[in-house]
């Protein structure tokens, strides 16, 4: 076996579910930064607050097989990686190499740091590159999980200098050169610079391939997936890991088989592809059980735990978690999966269940030595206690009692933390009347500080900030919150000079819910938008969560919604309104880059008057008390109005009318539910709408408001469309003002009227392209003709502005839900760039209008025009005209015929022609019912 399998252990860690920027990279991306360094172990993080409320799916912490030694190193006298035999002096006096491994495995980085730096040093007296290369990569590491990034580039920076001088290169030093140039894309992901970090991963990919070592090289292909997705390039990271996982099925079944399976499921489940994650993951796990001897599996099993759980299959996601706990013979593998059982557990009211287990998992942290890996545990645990606090004290309990008696009288020291000089070791328990005792404030408090305390010991400033922050947390929610206030602000005096945004964000949107119940709401806007200001930097480094959707919903969007709220709080000035927009215009934007799981999407600002002077644009937001709306018209001061009404009352007229616009309900009470929104949204604006002569409203919509045609609203006479032209748009911010050249207006049309994969026939898809080509001229891709590949080929050959595809497709709020249908398969929204943007990448013109005539959104889900918003940008068309359901083949050609009869108009804008073409269809008494003509959208530029 090639001697970098013997240092292979690969440690990938989803750990990092709820948090962001450094820390998040140092899941999937260290994932083989780290194959020469063994053992390595991440820390549990789970915090995850909403509001006032603590909130979570707790934390998920993936661990990989280990091999058997622990420590490896690069021996003096020769140029090869090699382990030193029993009898050797190194087995009874490690090296400091040696020691810095230990140290960092353990999760002591501060005295990884110093040792490695010792060991460099070193080498260096001893002329020895090779050792002080690894050395000083090695060195890198420890200062990246630190956050001293500028020490981390130094380090790499000489250990790659003195690799790049190497005259001789064998196995051992390639390999090693490969791990230094994994180290350095690390970082350089890290600081957002993924060309950078691709470019870096393909040179380590060639490295290992020169060494002859496949694992390094499956490894750094992993880490190319990783940056090509942050650079949205999401079908080549696809197919980098199909081809890497066609590589590793072509050999025979092995331990380092194994853990190439595992290493590829948990990379799978970071791009979001959680099916194929829990397929390879599940063959992992067959093949190690057929090895002899069987491997440790309980790493595997707790990947399968977490990837099943993304899936929502919470009985086998608590069965994995369960065995994984049971066979583990790493005690971090064993704590992680009891905690993510228990936040399991909690997340489903599985009460007794999850405090029958808290016994078990104070005897697991008990064995844990002070790392960041325990602090993080600890406070994991912490958080799911506060959850699960049912005022213990209140009920009489005299253990309980004396709880909360410490927490209230202890307080703080003179530098603002619990009182650590007489921490006492908590009585284990092991019966359910005791084990409700832990889920006090007063041992939850003292949980907290045995973690500050150990974050102290080892001197790592992000593991005490995460502690600290936290037991500001327990005093927020205790309502003390002048000493809330004060634990908060202390956690945020560690961040600077440790890159941890992740962090810092939590903190600040902590501070500021705490400022706002303390009534200070200047104060309090100021730390809200600090957060969303440290969001915003770290836009590239929250699409590394697996699960992002629901991080996304919990731990990021309130942060905009809450600072929404305090903007427009009283009568907000024309100041607060100008910041309130920037900051929904900035939620839609990160929506978008939950959504794909990249931050490709580039935005600037646009102005209203500038874009169209007859238009104006509503800002709806949905608040926890009231439906916000701003308004902005050209050349005018933003106006702001709202209602008063509770969000759960908001979204259910939302849900209400969607359900009856179905023709076969009642009249009666869309027209009630149409009414009420129209009163919400328009009627408050109707004189200033009118006398500013404006014809088109374009539409900013949020949440379930999107699943809603606007069209449709009823003013108690007419319909909205009967007056006003209308567009909706995910953000000024990504709006290309620029009107459709008719003297150019030709058509590239497509579509499926037959049965193909399980979708019903469109019969009326044929009349309908007969239509649009006795309108525009056209070129037609009809049944056996509309693929993928001859689609492709006509829009790079011709620069058609317009392309109308009536086929089958689906909206969703999960990017893998969203696709339209060709004929011989799907193509996902992530593959419309592929598709249809071959005129752009090659500096041509890029499409105006895209028109798919036969989409619908996903049923059941609330958030699924959000897909709709995805194609949209995706697609790189400047608009998209698009449906909310399926409509009858007959209105649909009908409606497309007189819609493109009136584009060919120069004076009508595509919002204009799309309102002629509706009201063509409404005043057909056949066809006056909202079902037949309201799902038309156009998203995008209306002009």
């Amino acid at each position: 076996m090639k001697w970098v399998r013997q240092f292979f252990r690969l440690q990938v860690r989803s750990s990092l579910r709820r948090y962001a920027s450094s820390v998040i990279l140092f899941g999937l991306t260290l994932f083989l930064v780290t194959t020469v360094l063994p053992g390595i172990s991440y820390p549990v993080e789970s915090l995850h607050v909403s509001g006032d409320k603590v909130e979570g799916r707790g934390q998920r912490a993936e661990g990989h097989i280990a091999q058997t030694d622990k420590i490896l190193h690069l021996g003096d006298n020769t140029r090869r990686l090699k382990r030193q035999p029993a009898n050797a002096k190194i087995a009874n006096s490690p090296t400091p190499l040696e020691q810095g491994i230990a140290a960092f495995e353990a999760g002591r980085f501060t005295d990884a740091a110093q040792l490695w730096q010792q060991a460099a040093q070193e080498y260096e007296q001893k002329r020895d590159r090779l050792n002080q290369a690894l050395s000083l990569s090695y060195l890198s590491l420890a200062y990246q999980n630190l956050g001293q990034v500028q020490d981390a580039e130094q380090a790499i920076s000489q250990s790659l200098d003195l690799l790049q001088h190497q005259d001789n290169w064998e196995s051992g030093g390639l390999a090693i050169l490969g791990q230094a140039l994994n180290t350095q894309g690390r970082l350089q992901l890290t600081k957002g610079q993924a060309e950078a970090a691709l470019d870096t991963w393909k040179q380590a990919t060639d490295a290992y391939s020169r060494a002859g070592d496949e694992t390094g090289k499956l490894g750094s292909q992993i880490n190319q997936a990783q940056a090509l997705q942050t650079l949205g390039l999401y079908r080549r990271a696809q197919t980098l890991l199909e081809r890497a996982n066609q590589q590793l099925q072509a050999n025979p079944d092995s331990r380092v088989k194994v853990q190439g399976l595992q290493s590829l499921g948990i990379a799978l489940q970071e791009l979001g592809d959680p099916k194929t994650s829990q397929t390879l993951l599940t063959q992992s796990l067959a093949i190690a059980q057929k090895l002899n001897p069987t491997p440790d599996t309980s790493p595997i099993l707790l990947s399968l735990g977490n990837v099943t759980r993304d899936l929502q299959e919470d009985d086998k996601a608590l069965d994995y978690y369960q065995k994984a706990a049971k066979n583990a013979t790493d005690s971090l593998i064993q704590i992680k999966a009891q905690l993510n059982q228990l936040s399991l557990l909690i997340n489903t009211e599985q009460e007794d269940a999850a405090i029958a287990l808290l016994p078990q998992i104070q005897v697991s942290l008990a064995t844990l030595s002070p790392s960041r890996a325990a602090v993080y545990a600890q406070v994991n645990f912490a958080d799911s206690l506060m959850r699960m606090s049912t005022g213990a004290g209140e009920q009489g309990s005299e253990e309980a009692g004396e709880q909360e008696r410490q927490f209230v009288g202890a307080g703080l020291t003179d530098n603002l933390t619990p009182k650590t000089d007489n921490l006492t070791k908590p009585a284990l328990v092991s019966n359910p009347g005791s084990a409700k005792a832990l889920t006090t404030n007063g041992a939850i408090a003292q949980l907290l500080a045995k973690a500050i305390q150990q974050a102290r010991q080892i001197q790592d400033a992000k593991a005490e900030s995460y502690a600290i922050g936290q037991l500001g947390k327990l005093y927020e929610q205790k309502q003390q919150l002048a000493e809330a206030q004060k634990l908060t602000q202390q956690a945020l005096s560690l961040i600077p000079g440790i890159n941890a945004g992740d962090i810092a964000y939590l903190w600040e949107w902590q501070l500021g819910r705490i400022l706002e119940k303390q009534g200070n709401i200047k104060d309090a806007v100021a730390a809200y938008t600090v957060a969303v200001e440290t969001l915003r930097s770290l836009r590239s480094d929250l699409i590394a969560l697996p699960n992002l959707q629901f991080y996304f919903r919990e731990r990021v969007e309130p942060v905009y919604r809450q600072l929404v709220g305090l903007l427009l709080k009283s009568d907000p000035s024309q100041k607060n309104l100008q910041k309130a927009r920037e900051v929904i215009e900035s939620l839609q934007l990160a929506e978008l880059d939950n959504f794909f799981r990249n931050t490709c999407i580039q935005a600037q600002s646009q102005q209203i008057d500038q874009v169209d002077p007859t238009a104006a644009v509503i800002y709806p937001i949905i608040l926890p008390d009231r439906l916000a709306v701003i308004l902005s018209l050209p050349g005018q001061p933003l106006r702001h109005y709202q209602t008063q009404l509770p969000e759960a009352e908001v979204n259910n007229a939302f849900v209400q009318l969607r359900k009856f616009l179905n023709p076969v309900l009642s009249n009666k009470q869309r027209l009630r539910y149409s009414q009420d929104i129209y009163d919400w949204l328009i009627r408050p604006i109707e004189a200033a709408l009118a006398d500013n002569e404006i014809k088109t409203l374009v539409f900013i919509l949020d949440g379930a408001l999107r699943n809603l045609p606007m069209a449709a609203l009823y003013d108690g006479e007419q319909y909205l469309i009967e007056k006003y032209s209308v567009a909706v748009s995910p953000g000024l911010q990504l709006l290309e003002p620029r009107a459709l050249d008719r003297e150019r207006l030709q058509a590239l049309i497509g579509g499926l009227s037959e049965e193909r994969q399980g979708f019903s026939a469109l019969p009326g898809v044929e009349l309908e392209l007969k239509k649009i080509s006795d309108q525009v001229p056209s070129e037609m891709l009809f049944n056996q003709e509309f693929t993928t590949t001859t689609l492709e080929q006509e829009i790079s050959a011709v620069p058609f502005p317009v392309v109308h595809l009536a086929t089958h497709g689906q909206f969703s709020s999960e990017v893998e839900d969203t696709f339209i249908l060709t004929w011989e398969g799907q193509v996902n929204v992530n593959d419309l760039d592929q598709l249809l943007q071959v005129r752009e990448r090659e500096d041509s013109q890029p499409i105006e209008l895209l028109v798919l005539s036969a989409c619908q959104t996903a049923t059941g889900d609330q958030r699924a025009a959000l897909g709709l918003a995805g194609v949209a940008v995706r697609s790189g068309a400047r608009s998209t005209l698009a449906t909310l359901w399926s409509v009858r083949d007959e209105s649909t050609a009908q409606l497309m015929a007189e819609f493109y009869q009136s584009l060919t108009q120069a004076e009508n804008s595509k919002a204009e022609s799309l309102r002629q073409a509706q009201l063509s269809i409404l005043n057909n008494p056949k066809y006056e019912h909202p079902y037949y003509w309201a799902p038309f959208v156009l998203v995008g530029n209306w002009l």
